[in-house]
């Protein structure tokens, strides 16, 4: 095993002491839901969600004001539909989680549409790394499996505080692609370019003041956002992909889309860049805005120091 590869976490006894216990009930109730049909599994998810926003979070606040922040010409009415909607997918994704990590293989492939491999299998014979740029879609723990069915990925991902979760998160990710990369590696996906892998990189969230320029995202014209994907980008032998997965409304499954390379990406002028990758973003976003992950903080990072929150 090459340096740059996270070390796959192993079983400890540890995991069966008492401040586990609720974990290991929330992964066997998720573990046995996930055998019901997958159409069955949607409605719950669905109620779930409903349950989820009757009653109401912090999580839910956060919603709101970014929807708020994002669509400011959007109507109220609008953006309670989105918000429902919203919380409706968010209760699906939870179901999802366990579709990913214990579905068989033969299930998860009957499920996934793919379009626009050619541009990554293009790439491939050109013997280029490919960055695919992706954002969080609520599904993303189910697409994370059924990418690597089209596409064996390197996946740079944020490791789970819980052991036990990361021990079950690790290897639902990992069944289909090639390594994991946990995202403070910046050498090892570096390096994982260079050798012509397929790396997946989401440059959608808020990493903080270091290592970002303020530009637009939506309504927000001061969104904090990670120059890590320039540098990533930069690398001589990679090019940039946008890689968009959804959840079919129809219920039929999952389209994974990829968009042909970005040209002249990085351009070398990093504010121009950056606007052009969020510009990006919000056009794959809005192909199913109600699956996008709102819940999280994007605009938790302001320009000055002393602005006030919009969370609070």
């Amino acid at each position: 095993m090459s340096k740059n590869k996270v070390l796959q976490p192993n079983f400890k006894l540890s995991f069966l002491l008492p401040k586990y216990w609720l974990t290991w009930l929330g992964v066997i109730i998720l573990y046995s839901i996930s055998w019901l049909p997958y159409k069955l599994q949607l409605i719950l998810g669905r109620l779930i969600g409903r349950l989820l926003y009757l009653i109401g979070s912090s999580r839910k606040k956060i919603a709101i004001k970014n929807l708020e922040l994002c669509f400011p010409q959007m109507n109220a009415e609008k953006r309670q539909h989105m918000l429902k909607k919203n919380f409706e997918n968010t209760g699906i994704a939870l179901l999802e989680t366990g579709m990913g990590w214990w579905w068989p293989n033969w299930r998860v492939k009957r499920k996934v549409t793919f379009k626009g491999l050619e541009h990554v299998e293009k790439a491939q014979q050109e013997g280029k790394g490919i960055l695919l740029l992706a954002m969080h879609y609520l599904s993303v723990e189910i697409s994370c499996r059924a990418i690597g069915y089209g596409q064996p990925m390197v996946v740079f991902y944020r490791p789970h505080n819980n052991q036990l979760m990361e021990f079950f998160q690790f290897r639902g990710r990992g069944r289909s692609n090639k390594y994991m990369l946990g995202k403070r590696d910046i050498k090892g996906l570096m390096k994982a370019l260079k050798d012509g892998e397929s790396c997946v990189y989401l440059p959608d969230q808020d990493y903080g003041r270091n290592r970002s320029l303020f530009v637009p995202f939506f309504g927000v014209k001061d969104a904090a956002t990670t120059t890590g994907t320039l540098l990533f980008a930069r690398q001589k032998n990679a090019v940039s992909i946008m890689l968009t997965p959804t959840r079919n409304e129809d219920g039929s499954g999952y389209t994974i889309e990829f968009s042909p390379v970005l040209e002249n990406f990085p351009s070398g002028d990093d504010e121009k860049d950056l606007i052009r990758v969020n510009q990006e973003l919000e056009k794959a976003i809005m192909k199913k805005p109600e699956q996008y992950m709102w819940l999280h903080r994007r605009f938790k990072t302001r320009p000055n120091k002393d602005d006030p929150s919009f969370y609070k």
